[in-house]
């Protein structure tokens, strides 16, 4: 196993001021102005991480998931309630909260490696150019990248991409790594390998994250616990399902442990019930 970079390790080794609720949504409330009053898109959501859990959030289209994970990220603006990590009230953007999108928003003029080092540049400024390198082809070569890092973002598929995109969120050694549909624009086999990738590259740093996604195999492979939205407007956490599976997963070792089915059917089961836009009734 190859060794995290000393510039990414030190970075890393701050210690959290509370472990079992390093990142804590508390109230999270998200409201919009409309011409016929306000719309609460998401309503109350409490939710507790510790440091390095891995949370799923899946819901059907509409239910807010987005909405929680850009808040937690700085990009939209909380209306009540609050989001803190490790300690800080969230508030605006900062590369202490990593993101990866569908597209990586990559600059497509330059290639893999100066995409990736524009972010570690700014993240570690005392640690030397040869340190940043380290950084920088350390986490190009754990995606997959090794030879590519010198190909321009506007040469690659969007598989390329989005490895560069993971790349450069692990690469900024972040508190906090949100992914919102990370592999949704992909064809189903390279979706496959990249979760694989992401789970290796994540099984090494043990970051704090939450994926938005609306997979129930990818939420259950990824995740330590599956949060389940209810339909929105007013949408809040309905079901939170606790995955014991054991680490690291691959998608092969998931589809043959016997409990994955147990979940499986539980996550669809909750989803089902929401299937047409609110729950369904009892008859």
């Amino acid at each position: 196993m190859y060794a995290l970079p000393r510039a990414y390790a030190k970075a890393s080794a701050g210690i959290a001021r509370n472990d079992e609720r390093y990142l804590e949504f508390s109230q999270l409330h998200k409201i919009y102005p409309t011409p016929k009053g306000p719309l609460t898109v998401v309503e109350d959501v409490n939710l507790k991480l510790r440091k390095g859990e891995f949370v799923s959030l899946i819901g059907h289209s509409g239910c807010g998931k987005s909405t929680v994970l850009t808040m937690a990220a700085g990009l939209n603006p909380i209306s009540k309630g609050a989001i803190v990590l490790d300690g800080t009230y969230v508030e605006g953007a900062d590369p202490e909260r990593a993101v990866v999108f569908q597209s990586p928003n990559l600059f497509p003029w330059l290639s893999a490696r100066e995409n990736v080092a524009i972010g570690v540049d700014r993240v570690y400024p005392t640690a030397s150019r040869a340190e940043r390198q380290d950084v920088v082809e350390y986490y190009l070569e754990r995606v997959g990248l090794v030879n590519a890092m010198n190909k321009s973002a506007s040469e690659m598929s969007n598989g390329m991409r989005q490895r560069v995109g993971i790349a450069r969120a692990f690469a900024l050694s972040p508190k906090l790594l949100l992914l919102d549909e990370p592999f949704g624009m992909l064809d189903s086999l390279t979706r496959w390998e990249l979760q694989e990738v992401l789970m290796e590259v994540w099984d090494r740093t043990k970051v704090t994250a939450v994926c938005v996604t609306h997979d129930v195999d990818e939420a259950i492979l990824l995740a330590d616990r599956v949060v389940m939205m209810t339909n929105g407007p007013q949408a809040t956490i309905g079901k939170i399902t606790e995955v014991n599976l054991p680490r690291p997963r691959t998608r092969k070792a998931l589809l043959s442990h016997p409990d994955y089915y147990a979940y499986r059917e539980e996550i669809i089961g909750f989803l089902e019930e929401y299937e047409h836009g609110h729950k369904k009734e009892a008859a």
